[in-house]
């Protein structure tokens, strides 16, 4: 996590890289309301965010690499593969044995793929969702909503 400049110069200060009267020297021009103070340290702490936003958002830089491309080649090759043998051995009735090998071998393909998608590939979003009550109660009117079409 990157450290703004005023997390850094107090780390200094109490390391002892930096004395007080020269961070004092460096904060000298800056200038910060009583409200301006309340309304940041309040931001993102106590005022509940809208629904659907997002808080935190990156995109993987690997998702682009050539081995993630290479991986979900490979995984659809042999996922077709070991589908297209369990279904020709269930219409030839091949005994139970085979086809749970082919069934096997074709979710953990599936496995493998998921694990690279959700490792490498799939952005790391926090999308804010507020979560309402599933169940209202016959004796609670207020919480009833009426929604108009």
């Amino acid at each position: 996590m990157s450290d703004d400049i005023i997390i850094r110069l107090l780390k200094q200060v109490k390391s002892g890289e930096v004395s007080v009267e020269d961070a004092r020297n460096a904060l000298e021009g800056v200038n910060l309301t009583e409200e301006e103070y309340i309304t940041a340290v309040d931001h993102g702490v106590f005022n509940d965010p809208e629904p659907g936003t997002i808080v935190r958002s990156s995109i993987s830089a690997s998702s682009t690499s050539w081995l993630v491309t290479i991986v979900f080649v490979w995984g659809v090759f042999w996922t077709l593969y070991w589908a297209g043998a369990l279904s020709y051995g269930l219409f030839n009735h091949w005994d139970q044995q085979m086809l749970s090998f082919f069934m096997a071998m074709m979710f953990t393909t599936l496995i493998i793929m998921g694990i690279v998608y959700l490792k490498w590939v799939m952005a790391d979003t926090l999308i804010v969702k507020h979560r309402r009550g599933k169940h209202v109660g016959e004796k609670d009117p207020d919480d009833w909503v009426n929604y108009k079409v």
